[in-house]
């Protein structure tokens, strides 16, 4: 018998799922609870929040008095102070637990503070994307109370003078509800693991005492972890031994260039939930089956501000400039590229969080991600972006029957020019020169500018087919292997270098 009945009352359905105003004033709400709530804060005083509040446009007056943020400007004027453990900088209290985040192209850690009041948002934020699985047809609802297995960071977290820290995937599993605690899988002992090759071998061990549901974690390694279990137990696919696996919970990366190799490993069709859970918020989730985006959490504790991504607002590099143009969510429009600015209950002001999105529908306020304001490739003006990318390796996938598990590309000098080098991971035989071509005609399909400028100044496309291994290698030669971690789409700088060097063998 299933632990959760989708049989939702009609009044906690209201309170948890449905809007009762539109976007702008549940955006507004939404600021003025986070400016009333942290306005004694060493932020709030500098910048105002009282008179924020009392200004007829608040929305507008928190855009012209308080500047817009990356990771590094406001770790190095506010962030680091919580660190040493003074209360009361940028959210009330003292912050006690970070998450560790290095997205996929630094090298060094960021600190993303979490309070509880961030921990009980991502919560209910998770509670409403069940509630959301009611209104799925074809799918079997008694599977939603079976368990869930989430893989992802270790729950042991790194303790320090005045802080624990983490993936933000170990905290939330550390705070699982208790109601909850039942069905997920691996379970406390597991989870704490902090060896990614071990907590493996652990699962796949435990694998036949469980009866999954629910898969949830990022591509990758959530595709590797099911082909050890049929590998262990000898399977034909993963239903032989999950006979009600039903969903597979996703984030982080674009699915559909793993979706081909992972629809092979299963012995029936599930259903796929598209999430954006990022380390400073659970931002946006999929709550219509066959949805074409994901919709964004408007009135739960996080204030979006969408930056246009153009020539205007970010410079040849992605990095985004002092005074970039703002809009709020009544302002934008549909298929074109934003950056995202939020504002959330742990301290997190006009913060670029490093996506790129467009909307798919302004009235239900669904999005996708079209990529990284650094993970794009525009070095003579062919803006290619992920999502370019992601669409191109899918549409090849298909034409040549193969599965690409991975992919990444790097822009290079050629001649008194430039090119595109792409890496493709993929274990099915494959002509490399057909895989070049087809890449590149998808591609030109597909951007207009990169069509042009495949005319002008960039001059040609190599492509590198490898292993599958041998990305895995490189995130554990990195020390990024399992949980969250996930491979760049876009090599540029020290990443490149140091991919360059491992392929020729060298230590990185």
């Amino acid at each position: 018998m299933a632990i959760i009945d989708l049989k939702i009352p009609k009044s906690l359905s209201r309170a948890l799922n449905i809007p009762v105003s539109s976007p702008r004033r549940q955006q507004l709400k939404v600021l003025k609870k986070l400016l009333r709530k942290a306005r004694f804060t060493e932020f709030g005083q500098q910048y105002l929040f009282d008179e924020i509040l009392l200004s007829r446009h608040p929305g507008k007056s928190f855009q012209q008095v308080v500047p817009t943020f990356n990771y590094s400007k406001i770790y190095n004027e506010w962030w680091y102070k919580t660190l040493e453990g003074k209360p009361d900088i940028c959210w009330p209290g003292t912050i006690k637990l970070f998450a560790l985040s290095s997205g996929t192209s630094e090298s060094s850690s960021k600190y993303i503070p979490i309070t509880r009041e961030l921990i009980r948002s991502n919560t209910l934020t998770s509670i409403r994307q069940l509630i959301s699985l009611a209104s799925y047809s074809k799918v079997p609802k008694s599977s939603v109370g079976k368990g869930w297995l989430m893989l992802g960071g270790s729950t042991n977290l790194q303790k320090s003078a005045t802080y624990y820290a983490g993936d933000l995937s170990g905290i939330q599993a550390k705070n699982i509800p208790f109601w909850f605690q039942g069905m997920y899988k691996p379970g406390k002992k597991i989870a704490k693991n902090t060896d990614w090759s071990k907590k493996l071998e652990e699962i796949v061990e435990k694998a036949p005492q469980w009866d999954i549901a629910f898969l949830v974690g990022v591509p990758a390694w959530v595709q590797l972890c099911v082909e050890k279990v049929i590998e262990r137990y000898q399977l034909k696919h993963i239903h032989e031994i999950w006979p009600n696996l039903a969903f597979y919970v996703h984030g982080g990366v674009a699915l559909e260039p793993y979706k081909k190799g992972f629809n092979k490993l299963l012995g029936k069709p599930i259903t796929y939930i598209e999430t954006y859970l990022a380390s400073e918020g659970f931002l946006a989730y999929q709550n219509r089956q066959d949805a074409p985006g994901m919709k964004l959490v408007l009135n739960n504790n996080i204030f979006f501000e969408f930056v246009p991504f153009d020539y205007k607002n970010f410079d040849s590099e992605g990095n985004m400039v002092e005074r970039p143009e703002t809009l709020m969510i009544h302002e934008v429009e549909l298929d074109k590229n934003y950056a995202i600015l939020i504002s959330t209950n742990a301290g997190t002001w006009r913060y670029l969080i490093g996506d790129t999105i467009k909307f798919v529908d302004l009235e239900k306020s669904e999005i996708i991600i079209t990529g990284r304001t650094k993970h794009f490739l525009s070095l003579v003006g062919e803006h290619l972006s992920v999502d370019n990318m992601n669409r191109a390796i899918n549409l090849v996938s298909e034409d040549l029957n193969i599965s690409i598990g991975e992919f990444t590309v790097a822009g290079i000098p050629y001649g008194n020019f430039f090119a595109h080098h792409w890496f493709i991971a993929t274990d099915d035989p494959v002509n490399s020169e057909e895989l070049r071509v087809l890449i590149d005609e998808k591609l030109k399909e597909l951007n207009d500018d990169y069509e042009v400028e495949r005319k002008h100044a960039l001059k040609e496309v190599f492509v590198d087919v490898l292993s599958e291994k041998t990305f895995m290698g490189f995130m554990k030669a990195k020390g990024k292997i399992g949980g969250q971690h996930k491979f760049p789409r876009v090599l540029k700088g020290r990443m490149l270098e140091d991919w360059l060097k491992y392929l020729k063998g060298e230590k990185v």
